[in-house]
């Protein structure tokens, strides 16, 4: 009998050595909730624990500003393992300055598990300013409308301050008109009634933390009157003359006459204003056109004054 469990003793061994390692059993994920970081005013990363427990496990995060959540980020597997992973996602679109409620959860074929419910405060969104001119460019004397936004943690009803510096933009910024308040949206507006030359504008919020919009430049345009008249036909071709009127003066200021083509204007030609009085200047100008199209005549951008155009005249030219 001895002899007989010598001899078998080493065969059992070998065979256990041999055998494979019995599968450990699956059961359901198990899970911790980590901290927030990267946190912004509207997005925030999470991050966490997942022991898949040797199953395929999935997992996802719930977030809300209450344990009843209403958020959920994208299902992402966690893998088959038998050992802890790190988990995150990142989550945008969040309101600034709220505290939000989040959890870990992972899924596999046995069942769920679920981290304990934790807590992050969004950041503050400070406060900016925007500000656009409509419409713009003006004819001098001309009003507009300027309106914009202030946007960021505490913009609703607050008092902002349009400031103007007009041409040549060397007396500084000063105060037009009385404070207004934004309203529960942080929106504003600033009716203009006159603008006689090129104006820098910005709005303040005097306040703290004060705030300054970027500056928008209101244009004053030249207002060009014009007229076309064909002089000359050839076989394929035309002579034109176009004239007219630039209000306010512009006594030598460049003149451009352009050609709409390929979307967009191009010069073709160009002249300078002369005088003609007081109230006014005059230009004349005399082009070949080898092409049908439409033309305009441009007075170039000059001291207080944007560049106005004339309207589009339509010349066909016999082909």
């Amino acid at each position: 009998m001895l002899l007989l469990l010598k001899r078998t003793l080493p065969i059992a061994v070998a065979a256990a050595l041999l055998a494979p390692a019995a599968a450990s059993a699956a059961s359901k994920p198990t899970v911790t909730t980590g901290g927030a970081s990267n946190i912004a005013p509207t997005s925030v990363t999470l991050s966490g624990r997942v022991d898949p427990n040797n199953a395929d496990t999935t997992y996802f995060f719930r977030l809300g500003t209450t344990k009843l959540y209403g958020i959920q980020t994208t299902v992402t597997s966690a893998g088959s393992g038998g050992s802890p992973v790190r988990v995150s996602a990142t989550v945008t679109g969040l309101a600034p300055a709220t505290r939000y409620h989040y959890r870990l959860y992972a899924v596999n074929e046995i069942g769920i598990g679920h981290g304990i419910d934790r807590t992050f405060k969004t950041k503050i969104q400070p406060l900016g300013v925007s500000l656009s001119a409509t419409p713009n460019p003006i004819a001098p004397g001309a009003g507009s409308t300027l309106a914009g936004t202030l946007s960021g943690t505490n913009n609703a009803h607050r008092a902002v301050v349009l400031q103007a510096n007009p041409y040549p933009y060397t007396q500084g910024f000063a105060a037009v008109g009385n404070p207004q308040l934004t309203d529960a949206s942080g929106n504003f507006s600033f009716n203009v009634l006159s603008v006689l030359v090129t104006t820098q504008y910005r709005v303040l919020m005097p306040s703290r933390p004060q705030v300054v919009s970027p500056i928008v430049l209101l244009g004053a345009a030249f207002q060009v009157i014009t007229h076309a008249h064909k002089v000359k036909r050839h076989r394929h071709s035309v002579g034109v003359r176009f004239r007219g009127t630039v209000t306010p003066p512009n006594d030598g200021g460049r003149v451009a006459i352009q050609k709409f083509r390929n979307g967009a204007w191009t010069e073709i030609a160009h002249t300078v204003a002369k005088d003609d009085g007081a109230s006014q200047s005059r230009f004349r100008k005399r082009v070949r056109l080898h092409r049908s199209g439409q033309y305009r005549v441009v007075a170039e951008a000059q001291g207080a004054y944007v560049s106005g155009a004339g309207r589009a005249i339509t010349i066909k030219v016999p082909r």
